[in-house]
């Protein structure tokens, strides 16, 4: 089917927008595109969200994560309110943290979409502006699991706006054993997937395998758990391994992989592409991994605020998630998705949502005084590696 062209003005070149697809990567250390999928045939509505004097502004500045959003959800966001939006794309949470500090308030950006992570470095540098939640009535729609977390436990200056987790996925025809943990995945990728294991490009990810299996905090900063955390990484791991990739889907569409440290709408990606993928099992190992959240925002400044509480509040509606979910491959974190999801008859759905128990489990990434010892421990593995 063929889409038509959205009313949206992309500020990035859509050849590099792709390349910067949001979960290429969680760190921003080399991007891999996503290719989302499309959308089709739908019907975007809206709820809409009062402006605070009555009027929104005319114009909307987005500055997210490259091909992050449904164009046709934006568009119908303009064609609602009759609000222009201009849409450009950074490629980290660095990038957009150094360009909202530089800027000191005067970026002309509206709404950013920053990772629930970096949500305290940037609210120390005050970068971004609270919300007010009384615009933004969709927000009752949030699932309670991502309302209140611990980077802004009163959602002041936070929406949910995109979640997922990280696992690993392998290929039962080369590996023909049930694989449940991170332990098994060391192990696994020392014997029958050794020379065919793929690390995600990422230190903190990459840390956390080790961090896992030994059963301690994914965010510990004790120096002694992470350098027994380096011993796993840098002399059991990093000899056995291939590559570091940023994106799961593109080493198992390649095919000389058969052991892939993953995002999990990476893996569904995958599986939704590779010739075989019956061939493919994707795992939520024990005990913990990641749950990370990016999240939506006010940068400190934004000449359109009422536009910004607007956009937000109609990005999160329970009338586009679907659609959202359909295009980014990630779930929104509104309720009831799920079954949304299953009406909509989208596939792999057991990969987009995992079960409570496993939420129940997962430990969100933080920013510590560590993360350099994590960066070491990642550099050390890829020269192990040859990388």
């Amino acid at each position: 089917m063929t889409r038509t062209r959205p009313d949206v003005t992309f500020l990035a070149p859509r050849a590099a927008s792709a390349r910067l697809s949001r979960r290429a990567l969680l760190a921003g250390f080399g991007v891999v595109g996503l290719g989302a999928l499309s959308a089709c045939g739908k019907t975007t509505k809206m709820a809409a969200s009062p402006p605070a004097d009555g009027e929104l502004e005319s114009k909307l500045n987005l500055y997210s994560w490259g091909d992050y959003d449904a164009p046709e959800i934006i568009d119908a966001f303009k064609s609602k309110f009759d609000v222009l939006v201009q849409v450009d794309s950074y490629g980290s949470n660095e990038e957009l943290a150094a360009k909202l500090s530089t800027s000191r308030g005067t970026s002309g950006y509206d709404v950013v979409v920053p990772t629930g992570s970096n949500v305290p470095q940037m609210l120390e540098h005050d970068l971004l502006q609270e919300l007010d939640l009384s615009l933004i009535p969709n927000f009752e729609h949030i699932d309670d699991n991502f309302k209140n977390q611990y980077f802004d436990p009163e959602n002041t200056y936070t929406v949910c706006k995109a979640w997922g987790t990280t696992g690993f996925v392998y290929n039962t025809k080369k590996i023909d054993r049930d694989l449940t943990s991170w332990q098994d995945f060391v192990d696994t990728a020392q014997k029958e997937a050794a020379g065919t294991t793929a690390l995600l490009e990422d230190p903190w990810e990459v840390a956390a395998i080790a961090l896992a299996a030994m059963g301690v905090s994914l965010n510990t900063e004790d120096e002694g758990e992470l350098d027994e955390a380096r011993k796993i990484i840098v002399d059991q791991l990093a000899p056995n391994i291939k590559a570091y990739i940023g994106n799961a889907a593109t080493g198992m569409i390649q095919g000389s992989f058969t052991l892939l440290h993953a995002f999990n709408g990476d893996a569904r990606q995958g599986l939704t592409e590779v010739k075989d993928p019956e061939s493919w099992k994707f795992v939520f190992p024990t005990p913990s991994a990641n749950l990370w959240t990016d999240t939506w925002a006010i940068a400190t400044g934004a000449p359109h605020p009422d536009s910004a509480h607007a956009f937000i509040n109609h990005m999160i509606s329970p009338d586009t998630a679907v659609e959202q979910l359909d295009y980014i491959g990630y779930p929104i974190g509104t309720k009831g998705l799920a079954e949304q999801a299953k009406k909509a008859e989208l596939d792999e759905q057991d990969l987009i949502f995992p079960a409570q128990e496993v939420l129940d489990r997962l430990e969100p990434s933080k920013k510590t005084p560590a993360d350099q010892i994590r960066t070491e421990i990642y550099a050390d593995a890829q020269a192990r590696s040859g990388a």
